[in-house]
């Protein structure tokens, strides 16, 4: 299926827009990270912002903030979660967001009652490659092909 060069990974959890992704970690955190899509949209990263371990982030309330050459704004948040780990890199190199996004996670938080109580509102496998892939070529987004 054709994503318009998109790179796209099945393991993850994608909100229902696919700007973001999830992964479960084996301590039951979640990492949280900007898909290829997001990427492509926000154009080169420049600054990276990303809330204090601590902080807890309801819904709506994002973990980070990104700035490119032309967009400036948050990293979406859709649960309740509290900032576990930055990841300093992308803090200090934020050109890895457009380089990697899947690689260049962007936090790692927790939720109350665990990660399983959340990650049924987001998208995974097969059905999230066909809304990943839909959404890349209904608003014409290309992303540069993975080497």
């Amino acid at each position: 299926m054709d994503c318009n060069g998109c790179d796209f990974r099945p393991d993850r959890y994608y909100d229902d827009e696919y700007q973001i992704w999830l992964r479960r970690e084996p301590d039951d955190t979640l990492t949280v990270g900007m898909t290829d899509l997001s990427q492509a949209i926000a154009g080169h990263i420049l600054h990276v912002r990303v809330r204090r371990p601590g902080t807890r982030r309801p819904p709506g309330k994002p973990v980070a903030t990104i700035e490119s050459g032309k967009w400036a704004g948050p990293v979406p948040n859709f649960i309740d979660c509290t900032i576990v780990e930055a990841n300093e890199r992308i803090m200090e190199q934020p050109e890895l967001l457009n380089a990697d996004p899947y690689g260049a996670w962007i936090a790692r938080v927790e939720t109350p009652g665990g990660a399983g109580a959340v990650l049924g509102r987001f998208i995974t496998g097969e059905a999230a490659r066909e809304g990943y892939c839909a959404r890349a070529r209904r608003d014409e987004i290309h992303c540069k092909q993975a080497t």
